[in-house]
């Protein structure tokens, strides 16, 4: 066993066992580069990255290999989920100097810590027009050895290259024409055809789809809400959706959503989570309600501790040789869990053939909806309510013989940001689908993050791991306001708070504006102290973007004039390309969005009579508030005896002229909504503020 074998990474336990003598990154390794005058092999995986386990036991577990890269490197190994920090500043590196950068992510560094070399995946012979791996370790060396003035010409000019593709904040003055540019850029990227923006491989985008149907709200265009709808059903319809088990894999290889990678992260679920409740909510579709179902059932059976908490995410796949084997189908596996009647549905509905999808098994089945199931049930001779029958039938049958397979892994690891972004969506769904045990897990899982902070407004990454990482910090603020929301609790809005205040003392850039994603004098090892500024959400919500919509929301409810200053400061620093960043932009330009438009305020308070508890009329009204999707919607429950201060000026003075019965006001600006004092009477106001601008107006 070397040096990981007391990794606390999932990802670094897992290499624990190979031959190579493998430092986790720390000065302890850079100091034995030094001594030992030799250059660093840095790699960065994760443990759900496919290619990371193939490169592992095709180079890393070959002692012939392992021998060579111990006598003449010192070698780092990184797990990019538990390290964010050192992985984006290598992954600029590299591509800066190859083009293109991923996992794994193999780079060469000096003693300091200065990459001079680098790519992603190298198979051990050759293979895939790739070079072959210790031919590379070998050209590296004789670099090292021979040639130092070219490594030190590289690092020198990456230098140069590194800080701007680090700092993507630019500063610009907001307008209208913000959003209307970055809109019009998606829909440029739009593929009318499958849905989804650009052709292949395809990311969903969650962030971009929540600003569309924004867009479609406020202006009534049309062609927001058709890019919104086509890509979500087109995401809902391909092998990208897990049609049996809930929840979507990572990303898709072709430009149909048919063959993903089979990875399923907690992040893109989070994110997924709430851009199909939005849709749902907006448009009354109720297969968008339906999927949103799977993702939280996903969340429940695969990732949720019974503590608290969420774990990172699921293996694509269970050894090296397999390719996604749990997901997939042959016709003959089918065929011998399900009855004929129900195969004859399922094969059609799914495309289960003889001729699979999988390139290293062709009998291998990707299941998507192939065809509509009205025209299954039609060219089967058969009604829908059969044909629907039989589906579900099939579908029990297949989830039920797939649990007796090999599942693959889940990293049980509970990072802090991810576990905020999925607590946040749950919030979001328990309301939306009646479904109280996503409500009760996600304050659970806030009650342990805040419990486990040795500073209740400073975020460790993971339970005692690596802390003063932007991420951390505003997703979970962010969750902290979904929960104030949720439970009328005025403490989870001071946590909130008292994050974000600290957040602007230790993170932002005093001379030029924005934030830093690690605390400012944190330091550290390599290229750990050249500072970076995250505006794009890649692969997650950018740490400017999740902190200025977070601040932007705190000024909307307090109307405190430092929340005011602070957004309008952090966006006027950092939004200045966010139209042309569009798709990799859309967190900014929602927070952009609260700046320039006017929230809607759905205030709920139990009245003078409602008790401690609050009555039953108000709850019900307020559980309404929270299911209802408005762009910028501020949901505030004032329970009976409490401080009414932070309401609408105009609530205000209603509140005080109202009897002493529960009631509910919607305030959009400065003008609000005569009291509904019946939940029926606050239905069909919230369905009036709802419908769309129409673009007339």
């Amino acid at each position: 066993m070397n040096r990981l074998s007391t990794a606390a990474s999932a990802y670094l336990k897992s290499a624990a066992h190979q031959p190579i003598h493998w430092f986790p990154w720390g000065p302890d390794a850079f100091a034995a580069a030094l001594d030992g005058d030799r250059p660093v092999l840095l790699d960065i995986g994760a443990v759900w990255c496919h290619w990371c386990h193939v490169m592992d036991g095709e180079s890393y577990e070959d002692p012939a290999l392992a021998a060579f890269l111990n006598e003449n490197f010192v070698c780092i190994k990184v797990d990019r989920d538990e390290r964010p920090d050192v992985d984006v500043r290598y992954q600029r590196a590299v591509q800066a100097m190859t083009g293109q950068g991923g996992w794994p992510l193999t780079a060469f560094l000096t003693p300091a810590g200065e990459a001079f070399y680098g790519g992603t995946y190298f198979p051990p012979d050759g293979m895939y027009g790739r070079p072959g791996y210790r031919a590379v370790l070998e050209q590296v060396l004789q670099l090292w050895r021979g040639q130092r003035d070219r490594i030190d010409a590289q690092v020198t000019a990456l230098q140069r290259a590194l800080q701007p593709a680090l700092d993507e904040a630019e500063p610009g003055a907001l307008s209208p024409t913000l959003l209307s540019n970055a809109a019009d850029a998606m829909a440029r990227l739009f593929d009318a055809r499958h849905g989804g923006f650009g052709n292949q491989p395809k990311f969903p985008h969650p962030g971009a789809l929540r600003f569309l149907l924004a867009r479609w709200h406020d202006t009534g265009l049309e062609g927001a809400r058709q890019i919104v709808v086509r890509t979500l059903d087109g995401m809902a319809d391909g092998g990208f959706h897990d049609q049996l088990g809930g929840g979507f894999h990572r990303y898709s290889v072709d430009a149909r959503w048919c063959v993903p990678h089979f990875e399923k992260m907690a992040y893109d679920n989070a994110e997924l989570l709430r851009a199909y409740l939005d849709a749902w909510s907006a448009t009354g579709n109720d297969r968008y309600a339906d999927v949103a179902r799977g993702i939280v059932r996903w969340i429940r059976e695969a990732l949720a501790d019974p503590d608290g908490g969420y774990g990172a995410s699921q293996d694509a796949d269970v050894g090296l040789h397999d390719d996604g084997d749990y997901f997939t189908w042959t016709l003959d596996e089918a065929q011998a869990e399900l009855t004929g009647d129900e195969l004859s549905v399922a094969a059609m509905y799914w495309d289960i053939g003889t001729a699979g999808e999988m390139h290293h098994h062709p009998g291998k089945n990707v299941l998507f909806v192939s065809s509509p199931l009205e025209t299954v049930a039609r060219q089967l001779g058969r009604t829908v309510e059969e044909a629907t029958r039989l589906l579900d039938s099939a579908r029990a049958k297949l989830i039920a013989a797939r649990g007796r397979r090999t599942a693959p892994f889940v990293d049980r690891t509970r990072y802090a940001s991810w576990n905020a972004m999925l607590a946040g969506a749950l919030l979001q769904a328990g309301p939306a689908l009646g479904d109280e045990w996503a409500t009760a897990h996600a304050l659970l899982t806030l009650e342990r993050l805040s419990h486990e902070q040795a500073e209740p407004d400073a975020i460790a990454h993971t339970a005692g791991g690596v802390s003063g990482l932007l991420e951390d910090q505003v997703m979970v603020a962010a969750a902290a306001i979904d929960a104030a929301e949720a439970t009328g609790q005025p403490r989870w809005f001071q946590w909130a708070e008292a994050i974000m205040d600290r957040v602007w003392q230790d993170y932002t850039d005093a001379r030029n504006g924005g934030l830093f994603d690690r605390v400012r004098e944190l330091g550290g090892e390599g290229l750990l102290p050249l500072p970076a500024k995250p505006v794009q959400d890649a692969p997650t919500p950018s740490g400017n973007g999740v902190a200025a919509l977070s601040i932007a929301r705190l000024a909307a409810h307090t109307g405190h004039q430092r929340w005011l200053t602070r957004r309008n400061e952090l966006l006027a620093a950092t939004a200045g390309r966010a139209d042309e960043l569009s798709l990799h932009g859309a967190t900014l330009l929602l927070a952009a969005d609260w700046a320039l438009n006017p929230a809607a305020h759905l205030v709920v308070a139990d009245g003078r009579a409602g008790g401690q508890g609050g009555s039953e009329i108000a709850d019900t009204m307020h559980q309404r508030a929270l299911a209802t999707y408005l762009p910028r919607r501020v949901v505030q429950r004032v329970r009976a005896g409490s401080d009414a201060s932070l309401l609408p000026p105009a609530a205000q003075g209603m509140m005080a002229s109202t009897g002493e019965g529960p009631r509910a006001f919607a305030c959009v600006g400065a003008t609000c909504s005569l009291p509904s004092a019946s939940v029926e009477e606050w239905r069909k106001m919230l369905t009036d503020l709802r419908r769309p601008t129409p673009v007339s107006a």
